[in-house]
């Protein structure tokens, strides 16, 4: 836990790396193909001038700023100037439909929106009249954007020229607004929930939960000031909040903005990060494009591979017992794997690794060890600000997501359900003291995740209350690992286990379109769209032999006895999360035709 001398709020731990390392690299972020860096003084400077503009502008204490924005440093300045002056920042998906941007800002009565570009602009113009406490428009990027005469709205550079009068007639006035903010149990953030079981609810944490959230990132972690991070993620996510703004502010490492999107992967290979939280998706990726490649790799090239990862896998099983290996393996093991195939990953440097968001499966993470990328699974949720398990670096269990953080506690209810007990834990639901008091019982909050403890305090995620699927056998599975096991094929990229009351179970599969069309292309197939491609009988054999595999690791209870291939990728229709869970009932209806197909059939 803090010092009694430490910083108490995250502007205040700003305040502190600008005066003891003002001209220290603390971001850096990649605008037309070049990297452009920021010092800690750049930091501050940009977040006091937003923070003393939102108070020219009204916002007070406890006044809610919203960001809606994809990942780049205006969303910290934000962030970090709000809660200077005693507001209170959220975070809106980018993704966002318009009603979706309705609910976040009305439900969170936010005062100010701040909006990254035209298109965002666009959202909240047309949703406006349905937001009575919304005053003002902030606009980072206002290219594209014919003018702004609209009193409501103003470009940021207005903003921080607004924020930098006021600083010429009261230099002192952020930070000593920042040094006499209380912290403790006062709301800091809001973060909502991805929405995947529901309307997203706004997770109300305190300062005092970022805190404990940001002494674990140092204390368990060893997270420091020479780590660099690649903030990806989307920012509105509580992963992401802790590795880009909590963890950064505390250790003081830098932040990397890439261009994103598409250019994720060049991203990763050019930052090289040494601390990195990937969801399982990402790994996922990851691993399917190494063997994807290898597959299509020389003889002798594949030769090559085979021998080192296999040495690799040996070396991994005995690092995972906290066995450093001789200095002769970690030597080729670097010659051979690490100089080439890590650099291409974008693992070269990677010293922490962890996978969170949501279960994976433990063949992906076996063979990232075997790659020299050591992954560790953790396990928190945006109502515990993260804070729940950990896998120890000296103790991997796969399969298991660790042991309970320090100063947390994990218990088993009657029913199955993960309690945990948290200095992460949140204060509540906005607006929603019912649900509030669902969450808790007798302190202790119903994380709606099933698991089991073993003797050595480890705990193993078993599936989500509500995604337990009982068939017409009454056999209840949980989808999560089938869907895990499905998505290590590198030709696949999505999956959707149902059964429910049904006679046995089958999956809903989407193709991972770039890796099935380059092998159609290797086997002379021609095709014109995704739909075209899923209908060729090769590549319905192609994934029929990847269920096949998973069958032949599960009970027989387990198989899969049937699948369809989607048309088109979950995300594009809105079935999937920002965090990359699938929306299971907007799925089973957008998709009812191909699920009653396979039942029928």
């Amino acid at each position: 836990m803090p010092t009694s001398d430490a910083p108490a709020t995250l502007p205040a731990m700003l305040v502190r790396n600008a005066d003891g390392r003002a001209r220290d690299v603390a971001l850096r972020v990649k605008r037309f193909g070049r990297w452009e860096e920021m010092t800690w003084s750049d930091y501050e400077r940009r977040a006091t001038r937003v923070g003393l503009a939102l108070r020219e502008l009204g916002v007070g204490t406890g006044d809610r700023v919203a960001v809606l924005s994809d990942n780049r440093p205006e969303w910290l300045f934000a962030d970090l100037g709000t809660q200077g002056v005693g507001g209170v920042t959220l975070g809106v998906y980018p993704t966002s439909s318009e009603s979706e941007v309705a609910h976040v800002l009305g439900d969170s009565v936010s005062k100010i929106v701040i909006v990254e570009d035209e298109e965002q602009l666009d959202k909240v113009l047309l949703v406006r009249d349905q937001l009575p406490h919304l005053e003002k428009i902030v606009v980072i990027d206002t290219r594209g954007i014919r003018s702004l005469e609209d009193p409501a709205t103003m470009s940021l550079d207005e903003l921080e020229a607004l924020g930098d009068q006021r600083f010429q007639h009261s230099p002192r006035e952020w930070r000593d607004s920042v040094a006499s903010l209380p912290g403790g149990p006062d709301v800091a953030i809001i973060v909502y929930t991805s929405g995947a079981a529901g309307p997203p609810q706004g997770v109300m944490l305190s300062h005092a939960n970022l805190m404990a959230a940001a002494e674990t990132a140092v204390t368990f972690y060893g997270a420091r000031r020479d780590d660099e991070v690649l903030s990806y993620l989307p920012l509105c996510h509580v992963a992401e909040r802790l590795v880009s703004v909590i963890a950064a502010m505390r250790a003081g490492y830098i932040v990397n903005f890439g261009e994103g999107g598409e250019s994720f992967p060049n991203d990763l290979r050019e930052v090289q990060p040494t601390f990195f939280l990937g969801v399982p998706r990402v790994w996922e990726r990851l691993a399917a494009g190494v063997q994807f490649r290898v597959a299509n790799a020389s003889r002798i090239k594949r030769w090559n591979y085979n021998i080192w990862q296999r040495r690799g896998a040996k070396v991994a099983a005995a690092r995972m017992r906290g066995k450093r290996g001789g200095a002769l393996s970690k030597l080729l093991g670097w010659l051979f794997l690490g100089r080439s195939l890590r650099k291409k990953l974008g693992m070269s440097r990677i010293r922490v690794a962890l996978s969170g968001a949501a279960p994976i499966a433990p063949d992906v993470v076996a063979y990232m060890w075997s790659l020299g990328v050591p992954v560790r699974e953790v396990y928190g949720q945006t109502e515990n600000t993260a804070l729940a398990t950990s896998t120890p670096v000296d103790d991997v269990r796969i399969g298991k997501v660790g042991k309970p953080l320090p100063g947390v506690d994990v218990r088993i209810a009657e029913d199955g359900e993960i309690l945990v007990r948290s200095p992460g834990n949140f204060l509540g639901y906005l607006g929603d003291e019912e649900g509030t008091e669902r969450a808790y019982i007798e302190g202790w909050l119903r994380t709606g995740d099933l698991g089991a403890l073993d003797d050595d305090g480890f705990l193993a995620i078993t599936g989500r209350t509500k995604d337990i699927v009982m068939t017409a056998a009454g056999v209840n599975i949980s989808p999560a690992k089938l869907e895990n096991l499905l998505k290590f094929s590198p030709f696949v990229r999505d999956a959707m286990v149902i059964g429910d009351r049904r006679p046995h179970l089958a999956a809903l599969v989407g193709i991972d379109v770039g890796m099935v069309s380059v092998w159609a292309q290797q086997k002379n197939l021609q095709f014109t769209t995704q739909r075209d491609l899923i209908e060729k009988p090769e590549v319905r054999r192609l994934v029929e032999s990847a269920v096949n595999e998973v069958n032949r690791q599960v009970d027989d209870e387990e198989q899969i006895q049937g699948f369809e291939l989607l048309p088109v990728d979950l995300e594009e229709t809105g079935a999937l999360t920002a965090t990359q869970k699938v929306r299971r009932g907007m799925a089973a209806a957008q998709f009812s035709d191909l699920i009653e197909r396979m039942y029928a059939a």
